[in-house]
């Protein structure tokens, strides 16, 4: 069967279905590649372009091991998209934050898109403009101040991780911007470790939800198209 590669990050938290990490969430094969070092922190907090060697060669190992095409384990990566694309010569995208142009088309003029992401102080112009997005409207929350997020995820302070909890945070952080942003048309999930709520956000939300996974199964479909 076709796979997909995954950079990933290295982390060693509970990946529950849903996350692309998880061998539940997809109907297809998918092929991590942890890329030691890479911690939630310097990816996300620090943007350390220290790792982009690292990434390059784990991209291209997964491209030797013969996936049709590579995805990330955190949107944050995006910033280095345009460098780990030109690495190799199969489909890569680095984050689903790659949807936010295609999504805003999608709208009526007025709307904005929503951006549901690990951290809305680390999410920066740079990151929209990698894509091509920096002329979309959108409007950022971020689980900067979530507990169960911060402590098993951005800061790993331990591996078991609470997934009620998070559900609750995600829906808290959803809530609050869906009501503070009555213009939002539909979300952009950028942070893998949220992607398994996907379901729950759009129902608390009451617009489409974009992931990673609806990524990746649109890009599956392509290149494993019969």
């Amino acid at each position: 069967m076709t796979a997909i590669g995954v950079l990933c990050l290295d982390t060693s938290y509970t990946k529950i279905p849903g996350h692309i990490r998880n061998p539940a969430t997809f109907g297809f094969p998918v092929s991590c590649k942890v890329v030691r070092g890479a911690t939630a922190d310097r990816v996300v907090r620090q943007a350390d372009p220290r790792l982009l060697g690292p990434f390059i060669s784990a991209a291209r190992e997964l491209e030797a091991d013969g996936v049709a095409a590579i995805t990330s384990g955190c949107g944050f990566l995006v910033l280095f998209q345009r460098e780990l694309a030109g690495a190799v010569g199969i489909p890569l995208y680095a984050s689903s934050l790659i949807q936010l142009p295609m999504v805003h088309r999608m709208l009526r003029p007025a709307q904005s898109v929503g951006v549901l992401c690990a951290s809305s102080s680390a999410l920066t112009s740079r990151h929209l403009a990698a894509v091509g997005a920096e002329s979309v409207p959108v409007r950022i929350a971020g689980m900067d101040d979530q507990p169960e997020f911060g402590e098993v995820i951005m800061e790993a302070r331990r591996d078991a991780l609470d997934a009620a909890r998070l559900r609750d945070e995600v829906l808290g952080v959803t809530e609050r911007l869906m009501r503070g942003n009555p213009d939002v048309g539909a979300l952009v999930i950028e942070c893998t470790d949220l992607a398994p709520f996907a379901r729950a956000i759009k129902q608390r939300a009451g617009v489409p939800v974009f992931d990673i996974v609806t990524l990746t199964e649109m890009v599956h479909r392509a290149v494993a198209r019969a």
